[in-house]
C-alpha cells in the first residue's frame, strides 16, 4: 500500500492548481481512492482499498468552522493563493472538509452536515 512519503513526494511535485489532474492521476497510479482534507486543522485521510488509511498532521492553527455554509463565501476563499488563508476563508464559509476522487476526478467541498456545497471536475 501507499504510504505518506510517496503521498508527499507526488504533492511537492504535482499539488498545484496547474498539475491538479496529473496530481489526482499520480494519487491513483500509487492506490489512492481519495484523499479528504479537514479544514478545521488541514490533516488528510488519504484512503485506499479495503479500508486502508494514512493520515497527514496537522498543517495550521485550528480553524472553527462556521454553523452556517455560505456558497459565495466559499467561492471567495477558493481565490485565495495562500493555502492557510484558504483553509481560514474555507472554515468562515462553513466549509469542513474538501475531498478528491481520483476516479471520478473531482474535488467535492462540504460543510458540516455533508452537504456538497461545491463539485468540480479536475480533468
Amino acid at each position: 500500500m501507499f504510504t505518506i512519503d510517496q503521498i508527499n513526494e507526488i504533492h511537492d511535485t504535482l499539488g498545484k492548481a496547474t498539475t491538479l489532474p496529473a496530481y489526482l492521476n499520480a494519487l491513483k497510479d500509487i492506490g489512492v481512492e481519495q484523499s479528504v482534507s479537514f479544514v478545521t486543522d488541514g490533516h488528510t485521510e488519504h484512503h485506499g482499498a479495503d479500508g486502508y488509511v494514512v493520515s497527514t498532521p496537522p498543517a495550521h492553527e485550528r480553524f472553527t468552522i462556521a454553523e452556517v455554509s455560505d456558497r459565495t463565501m466559499l467561492t471567495a476563499a477558493l481565490e485565495e493563493t495562500d493555502y492557510v488563508k484558504m483553509s481560514k476563508a474555507l472554515a468562515d464559509s462553513g466549509i469542513e472538509k474538501w475531498v478528491f476522487d481520483t476516479h471520478a476526478l473531482t474535488i467535492t467541498y462540504l460543510d458540516k452536515a455533508g452537504n456538497a456545497l461545491l463539485e468540480e471536475d479536475i480533468k
